[in-house]
């Protein structure tokens, strides 16, 4: 058979029924063994970019596997924003690029180029990747398909590239005679590499458990990766240990569970961030404590609790944040472990604990501080657009102030799932990972974006419209890059360099690709957001908000999580806080 029609047989086995391109001539044989198909389809977008976002959001929400394509040179290298997505955010994708034939191919010749579009992208990439190969041997083909979506899948998780030049593409095979990896010693060495959990460990963590007063479980993006979303509730129904959680872990318990405690970190709500500061015992699972959560001070981080943190990447444990017991293993089956340990376990008496944390979250609600009855607070705002948004599968955020207002506040229900752009913070994120977690599922997506994000992957509406994707777009427009605005008015005297200016009409936008198009000035508008979630496929709306908006709380430099901006008295701190303050210090201006 045809090696492409090979590459494509193999894709679909993997359990994937869509790739995300941008067509160019040295991926044309693979696109065309695809449109010979009918179970396979090709997602033609407008930007490599957001092909590899797209199919990032795919895996995140299919739990297995995203593939995208991209042509030679230029195609290749404009999928490196989303490889690197994936590799910072855990994320198994295979990505395949096209290569010139490798009789054009330069190889180890000191030459910068030989073949039109040229590039080594697989040297380019590697930094990023879990595996990457250039495939020249067309019997190798299903040996680096085996291998690199095995990587790709296994241990912490991770995004791979196999680069295919156009002759080896077009090759003749029999895969009857194709080498396996799956019968190589590498496979035999790689997976026998599994972690035994020593059932002291699991009996230490039980005894811990059942003599904490004021215990805290810190949820991460790893209990997603793991697919440990049920076992994780099992744990909480078992113990009914208080839930925070880190940017990527906001979708692994339903928000209006009372046990749940908000987003931690430098843009967390302030209840949650003094919920887990006075804390006596953290359960870190699957969180790698950057320092969007832990702060500048990581010393002073859950100071006064013991500390347990479990995490697949020996590289995360110990690295920022010293911890009483660190455990390596699978986070799913760690959960299954400790719920069997859990099985006839009598819960303790946690009810002054939880009645301290519902003190925190009454007195210290999340607001960016707007009171003025005509003007949108998007705190609320968030509150209100989750309570129309009950149909939604997938909120996917971009980057931005609306991101952190919609991680503070949007009221995700049971079952619904919050896609950030984690590590790599890529704006231009959301819109194409709506694209790919619509097609995952076949429900219904959200965008939330800024006025500056939204432009950077605006192409991708003709993608929406062309698919009529229910796709609906809310876009929070306060005429500048918000953050960034903040951070100079904070830091920098005022001086927005490159961050203010006027908008395009996004409006008009929106219709000439034939998206309908809603705005808002003021909460009371909420007809209108029920109109926009009514439209059956696409729709737009745009939020107008001040230009000096701003997300609050905030933590600033050389401050604990617990003090976070506007600073509360210290006397007044010093009140809700059940452990001592750490000494202050000096916070540059």
């Amino acid at each position: 058979m045809k090696l492409s029609d090979y590459v494509i047989d193999f894709i679909k086995k993997e359990g994937v029924s869509h790739v995300f391109e941008f067509i160019g001539g040295a991926i044309a044989h693979l696109l065309d063994s695809i449109a010979k198909r009918d179970d396979i389809e090709c997602v033609s977008v407008r930007h490599e970019q957001a092909a590899s976002f797209a199919a990032e959001a795919y895996a995140r929400m299919n739990g297995k596997l995203g593939v995208a394509m991209a042509t030679s040179g230029p195609g290749a290298l404009n999928l490196l924003t989303g490889i690197g997505s994936c590799f910072f955010d855990s994320v198994p994708c295979l990505f395949v690029t096209g290569q010139v034939n490798t009789y054009e191919y330069k190889f180890d010749r000191p030459v910068r180029q030989i073949g039109f579009q040229e590039t080594d992208i697989v040297s380019v990439v590697t930094p990023l990747t879990k595996y990457a190969a250039l495939v020249t041997d067309p019997s190798q083909i299903r040996y680096s398909l085996e291998k690199a979506v095995y990587l790709a899948q296994n241990g912490r998780p991770g995004p791979v590239l196999i680069d295919i030049p156009m002759n080896v593409q077009r090759a003749d095979i029999d895969p009857s005679n194709l080498e396996s990896f799956f019968d190589s010693d590498e496979y035999k060495e790689l997976s026998m590499a599994n972690d035994v959990l020593d059932a002291r460990i699991i009996s230490q963590l039980y005894e811990m458990i059942s003599n904490a007063q004021r215990p805290v479980i810190l949820a991460g993006g790893g209990v997603r990766v793991s697919n440990a979303y049920e076992e994780l509730s099992l744990f909480i129904e078992k113990t009914g240990i208080p839930v925070v959680s880190s940017l990527m872990g906001l979708d692994v318990i339903s928000h209006d569970n009372p046990l749940y405690c908000g987003l931690i970190g430098s843009y967390g709500n302030r209840y949650s961030n003094m919920t887990l500061a006075n804390c006596d015992l953290l359960i870190i699972l699957g969180s790698r404590l950057d320092s969007r959560q832990t702060g500048t001070r990581p010393d002073t981080f859950a100071r006064a609790a013991k500390k347990i943190h479990v995490d697949i990447d020996p590289n995360e444990l110990n690295c920022k944040v010293q911890v009483d017991i660190a455990i390596k293993t699978d986070l799913l089956q760690f959960l299954k472990q400790m719920n069997i340990k859990l099985k006839n376990y009598r819960k303790p008496d946690l009810s002054d604990w939880l009645m301290k944390i519902e003190t925190l979250k009454a007195k210290y609600p999340t607001s960016s501080g707007i009171t003025s009855a005509d003007i949108i607070e998007p705190n609320q705002f968030m509150g209100v657009l989750s309570s129309y948004a009950r149909k939604i599968k997938a909120i996917c955020l971009d980057v931005g102030q609306h991101q952190m207002w919609a991680s503070q506040s949007f009221k995700l229900q049971d079952g619904q799932r919050i896609l950030n752009s984690g590590g790599m913070g890529a704006m231009g994120f959301a819109l194409p990972a709506a694209i790919g977690a619509t097609l995952a599922t076949n429900q219904e997506s959200l965008v939330i974006a800024g006025d500056g994000g939204i432009q950077l992957n605006i192409q991708e509406l003709d993608t929406l419209r062309r698919m009529n994707l229910p796709v609906k777009i809310c876009v929070m427009n306060n005429n500048c890059l918000g953050m960034v605005r903040q951070f100079q008015d904070l830091y920098f005297d005022g001086r927005q360099q490159s961050t203010v200016s006027e908008n395009p009409n996004f409006g008009d936008i929106f219709e000439a690709y034939g998206i309908p198009s809603y705005q808002v000035r003021s909460l009371s508008e909420t007809a209108t957001i029920e109109q926009f979630f009514a439209e059956e496929g696409p729709a737009f709306i745009e939020v107008m908000l001040q230009k000096n908006t701003e997300v609050q709380p905030k933590l600033v430099v050389n401050r604990p999580i617990e003090d976070m901006s506007p600073h509360l008295d210290r006397e007044e701190l010093k009140e809700v806080m059940l452990i001592d303050l750490v000494e202050e210090m000096e916070v540059p201006k």
